[in-house]
């Protein structure tokens, strides 16, 4: 029997949701009475739409220029055979609406840009990052943080993703894992690089789960931490991170460098290779020891640094100073909490270094400081 009308929450199609504890008829209606926007209704955009819609949410916004092509169907689920051709945007309303026609759907054939941004963000709970682009990135960390936003990130390189929550309760941000965008032709355009099509999948469904776990407030969403999957293993683990002390609060959208108009990319993906603190330590000791690279910022270097470190370069500056880096030896790439280290070996690996000889420092110099020398300072 369908439910009152001005209970919505109550409708059969969500009794599931109610039966569970510490949800119940209350984390379904908070369901049911938010709002979520989603930027790009593809790989990652597709999964998190159809759960989020499943689940109850009452508005949901959709924001995506482009049309269904043949190519996108091998991940972009929400869309089919049919719709090649057409807007995704209403290829993706029209799905979700036959899915639930509970749920208000609100669709803008547009790029997320800095006229509309906010406009864009009025009422809105939580933002579902499904871009394949890093400026929109950069544009989407500054706008939620103007208008107090959470928001769900997750990316893909091949067969790797990562996924976190940014700007949750005044929690860490996008620019505090990224400070700078890297340099042009540091990153792969996504179709040379190319995707696992269940990957998408997988964390779309992520994404979806977090937005759900924020807006009913149950669980511990993933702020502060950066889940990380290889699909080939299964394998997952865990970076932290928090914010920057250095980091400036954004008051209007005027960084337009960052924002400037790129090919599809990636954040560069996962590191080929992975070394510990505890493993690092123990090779400095050898005959023949790695070169250890610091990507950090200078002012960062003043704080701490590792003992035996071979060179500091900025991670986006990498390129300028590749002479300096050897060829021929071992190089272990070292930031924070290993995230900048990352893109700074995939820059190396693009420009034509081989990546068999480069290692992330796992978990950065924070985990130098919890497993070599815990009188060193962390900030």
């Amino acid at each position: 029997m369908m439910a009152m009308v001005d209970k919505p929450w109550m409708n059969d199609r969500y009794a599931r949701h109610r039966s569970l504890p510490d949800f119940g008829e209350m984390g379904q209606k908070a369901l049911v009475e938010s709002t979520v926007i989603c930027i790009g209704a593809g790989g990652l955009g597709s999964p998190a739409l159809l759960y989020l819609a499943a689940a109850g949410v009452g508005r949901i916004l959709i924001i995506d220029d482009d049309i269904v092509d043949e190519t996108n169907l091998q991940r972009q689920v929400i869309h089919s055979n049919a719709e090649i051709g057409e807007s995704k945007v209403d290829s993706a309303a029209r799905r979700i609406q036959k899915l639930n026609p509970l749920v208000e759907c609100e669709t803008h054939q547009t790029r997320f840009t800095t006229e509309n941004a906010l406009e864009l963000l009025k009422d809105v709970d939580v933002l579902i990052d499904g871009t394949d682009n890093l400026p929109t990135r950069y544009l989407i960390d500054d706008a939620c943080a103007i208008a107090n936003i959470p928001w769900v990130h997750a990316s893909l390189f091949r067969y790797e993703g990562q996924i976190t929550v940014f700007n949750y309760q005044d929690g860490p941000r996008y620019r505090d894992l990224h400070p700078d965008s890297p340099p042009p032709g540091t990153v792969l355009n996504c179709e040379e690089a190319g995707v696992i099509g269940a990957l998408p999948g997988i964390l779309g469904s992520i994404q979806a789960m977090e937005a759900i776990k924020i807006l009913s407030g149950i669980g511990e969403p993933l702020s502060g931490r950066l889940m990380l999957i290889d699909s080939r293993t299964m394998e997952t683990r865990h970076l932290t991170y928090e914010r920057s002390p250095t980091r400036q609060e954004v008051i209007e959208l005027n960084r337009h460098n960052d924002y400037a108009e790129s090919r599809c990319a990636t954040d560069g993906g996962l590191p080929m290779n992975a070394m510990t603190a505890t493993e690092l330590h123990e090779q400095m000791q050898q005959e023949n020891p790695p070169f250890v690279l610091d990507v950090r910022r200078a002012e960062e270097e003043d704080i701490c640094s590792i003992p035996g470190t071979d060179l500091r370069v900025r991670h986006t500056d990498i390129l300028m100073h590749i002479e300096e880096i050897p060829s021929d030896r071992v190089v272990v790439v070292y930031c924070r909490s290993g995230i900048r280290s990352m893109t700074a070996i995939h820059a190396l690996a693009a420009s034509g270094r081989d990546p068999a000889h480069m290692y992330n420092l796992t978990g950065g110099i924070h985990a130098w400081s919890a497993e070599i020398d815990p009188t060193m300072p962390r900030y």
